[in-house]
């Protein structure tokens, strides 16, 4: 291999079949006059344009129509023709220097072109390098050359990752692998599950326990969750009723008066609260906004007065403290509203937890957050809610759903095969990595196969294969012809 050309960030390299090179391999291009090496990364490979190639191909071409019998080569000279037509010319990404055998991100060094050596670097060798701490280990999966691509616990604290692709690539199978990962570090895990893909995190494969089940806590509204008005502050019953259920401002300001007439009696229930609407004075309006949303709240399921009955965020939490643990909220087959209901007071239980600093921080998984979250969520939850110790992870198959400026403060991007280009075009907007890598690579992605990019890779992107997990498979596409013989 030799170095050709460089245009900005894009070096080309001239290499032949024999070098077997591929999209997303790194190479070193060594100074041997430097203790430096310069590292890129192929995003693509071409034919070496060579001046005269087109007609030589052509004139073979004609030739092999025309001419019958044998070749007769006595000076060998058709081999090397044939090593000409087949050059490669690889280009390639500058992702650093390799320094003291240390990587940097500072790329403005360039070796000499006649005299450098350009070598190939296997992926994890130089993650090895770049990784500031070793430490709590998660297995991904394999690379190219089958080894191991670990990424630490480390690199999903503090921080906001994306996991997208195309439906059907393996986005939810990586999830789950980054959660029971987590668990195994004892970390705290709240999943918003949308279409029950994680319920069976605590089952085997096989339909058994495995060692997750005494972790993982599945959480189905209005059967085993159930919450109560005196576990909540008038925070949170608000932002239920006024993002959830459209309460007007006259009617939130009579209901704060409610709220504190039953805190001083110390009757803080639904059937007080109702009670209390029926004998208010105000309005006949505000009462009836009042009610309805009352009744919406009954009609729910998620409320009840029992306290034996209700499930505290507290009690759960305290048992993932020593363990680890997950909380999965399934909000499978739950109306809109009621889902909007339940996903108000959970978060706004969590920030509310994580002020009072009865745990230390919660990890978020939101399966197809656009479909629940309310935009004021979003930059709620990646600000103000990362300083209370909320660490969130979006999953989805829709890219162009998020808004941009998350993926400008994305950490890490786990990007699965996408081959729509407005798909491609709004990845390609995250800050960490250059929109040529983006397109050219995740486009030839096969199914379970991932681009890891961002602080995870020390910005190194990388492919790997998601390895597969015991676990009992959920959210698989029912499918009626499946196993019937023609």
């Amino acid at each position: 291999m030799r170095l050709y050309k460089k245009e900005g960030n894009t070096v080309q390299i001239l290499s032949y079949p024999t070098d077997n090179i591929e999209k997303g391999d790194y190479l070193l291009v060594e100074d041997a006059n430097v203790n430096r090496k310069l590292i890129t990364q192929v995003i693509d490979v071409q034919f070496a344009s060579v001046p005269g190639l087109l007609e030589e191909l052509l004139r073979d071409s004609t030739m092999e129509q025309q001419v019958y019998g044998e070749t007769i080569d006595p000076l060998g000279v058709t081999s090397h023709i044939n090593h000409i037509q087949d050059a490669r010319m690889l280009l390639c990404k500058i992702r650093g220097t390799m320094l003291n055998q240390k990587p940097h991100v500072n790329s403005s060094w360039l070796p000499t072109r006649s005299k450098s050596g350009i070598t190939k670097i296997p992926i994890n060798i130089l993650l090895s390098h770049a990784a500031d701490s070793k430490e709590l280990p998660i297995n991904i999966g394999k690379t190219k050359d089958g080894t191991t691509l670990n990424i630490t616990a480390h690199d999903l604290d503090g921080r906001l990752n994306i996991i997208t692709g195309k439906k059907g690539t393996g986005k939810s199978h990586l999830s789950k692998l980054l959660v029971l990962g987590l668990v195994d570090y004892k970390a705290t895990v709240v999943v918003l599950d949308l279409n029950g893909e994680y319920t069976g995190l605590g089952t085997s494969s096989k339909g058994g326990t495995n060692q997750y089940s005494d972790r993982v806590h599945v959480l189905t509204p209005g059967s085993n969750f159930k919450v109560s008005l005196s576990q909540m502050g008038l925070s949170v019953i608000l932002k239920i009723l006024v993002h959830a259920l459209d309460l007007p401002g006259t009617s939130t300001r009579e209901f704060k008066h409610i709220w504190k007439t039953l805190c001083q009696q110390r009757k803080i229930s639904m059937h007080e609260l109702g009670e209390a609407i029926k004998q208010s004075t105000c309005n006949m309006h505000v009462r009836d906004a009042l009610f309805s949303r009352y009744y919406s709240l009954v009609n729910s399921g998620f409320f009840t007065d029992s306290e034996d009955s209700a499930t505290s965020f507290e009690k759960l939490f305290e048992k993932t403290k020593q363990t680890g643990g997950a909380l999965v909220i399934n909000l499978k087959d739950i109306s809109a509203v009621d889902r909007q209901i339940v996903l108000e007071y959970t978060l706004g239980n969590l920030v509310k937890i994580l002020g009072q600093w009865k745990i230390k921080s919660v990890f978020l998984f939101a399966e197809e957050a656009h479909l629940y979250l309310r935009e004021t969520y979003w930059e709620d939850i990646v600000t103000r809610m990362r300083h209370f110790g909320l660490f969130t992870n979006f999953v989805t198959n829709q890219p162009d759903t998020i808004q941009e400026n998350i993926y400008r403060q994305a950490d890490s991007i786990f990007l699965f095969n996408f081959t729509n280009e407005r798909d491609l075009e709004t990845v390609s907007k995250a800050a960490r990595v250059d929109s040529e890598t983006v397109k050219s690579i995740a486009q030839e992605l096969p199914p379970h196969h991932c681009l890891l990019i961002g602080k995870a890779v020390n910005d190194f992107p990388a492919m790997v294969k998601v390895r597969a997990l015991d676990i009992k498979t959920m959210g698989e596409t029912r499918l009626f012809f499946e196993n019937q013989n023609n």
